[in-house]
């Protein structure tokens, strides 16, 4: 199936639906995938679980405007990123759009499926191109049911996740756009490979919610101190330090509380006593 890409309305922030990409290509036809131990919530298995599901996962590429699900619409597969970056976000009727929450290397794509849902309000679209590995949604739910690690570490990722939409909800409320779009790119590069970011100020500008206008005074000033450069289509962040003193204290309270569930799965999944 061809999809469609986020097509970004130049005058307001707002896009339009990318096509329901049901079958994600797979990722042998496309380069290499790495190994699913790159997703941080496979790599936090005992090494018992992990081969359990292992024999299941699926590589996957995932191209840029990629649907995985709309609101309302029976989930497949949970999708567990490695290098692409997975954005939840809400639409409304009239087709503005703001991010709730970020997926990469972290996390997975699906929480519904194992919290009794099956689907949820928003919509779950690729922000940046990238690898992941999927699974049956009836294998994901037998996972988390089966006695073991599994069970804890969604749950605590579902806790990790829930900070961040709460989070995102003040900043986006309390906080100027130079803030937002400061907390936003940290969050991002937090999550890519390298320093440079993939993306139109239009694109940035419908995932917070505001206008592009907005994002390319903040984003100016930003260019202005020397935290970032931007070119069309592509945004480098060259001051990570001074990036972070832009920011609001959303960023840190997100990136902590991230670190210390999954932290604290990892050394559980091992033996240790949790912190």
């Amino acid at each position: 199936m061809t999809l469609s890409p986020l097509s970004p309305h130049s005058n307001s922030g707002r896009h339009t639906h990318a096509r329901v990409n049901h079958e994600p290509s797979q990722s042998a036809n496309s380069g290499v995938n790495p190994g699913p131990r790159q997703n941080q919530l496979l790599a936090s298995l005992p090494d018992a679980e992990f081969d359990l599901l292992a024999r299941h996962l699926e590589p996957v590429s995932l191209a840029l405007g990629d649907m995985l699900y709309e609101p309302h619409q029976q989930m497949q597969h949970a999708i567990f990123p490695t290098t692409a970056v997975v954005s939840l976000h809400y639409v409304t009727e009239d087709g503005a759009t703001a991010e709730i929450a970020g997926v990469g290397h972290e996390g997975v794509v699906g929480i519904a499926l194992f919290m009794g849902g099956d689907t949820t309000t928003s919509s779950a679209v690729v922000l940046t191109a990238g690898q992941a590995w999927r699974l049956d949604r009836h294998l994901f739910e037998a996972a988390f049911k089966r006695p073991g690690a599994m069970q804890g570490l969604l749950l605590r990722y579902a806790q990790a996740l829930m900070t961040q939409v709460s989070q995102t909800a003040a900043c986006n409320r309390h906080h100027s756009v130079e803030q937002q779009l400061s907390r936003w790119l940290l969050l991002s590069l937090d999550r890519a490979p390298g320093r440079d970011l993939v993306m139109t100020q239009e694109l940035v500008a419908s995932m917070l919610g505001v206008r592009r206008e907005s994002v390319t005074e903040a984003a100016g000033k930003l260019q202005q101190f020397g935290f970032i450069r931007y070119r069309r289509g592509h945004i480098t962040v060259v001051d990570r330090h001074g990036l972070e003193s832009r920011a609001c204290e959303c960023y840190g309270v997100v990136k902590k509380e991230i670190d210390r569930l999954l932290t604290d799965v990892r050394h559980h999944s091992n033996g240790a006593a949790p912190a």
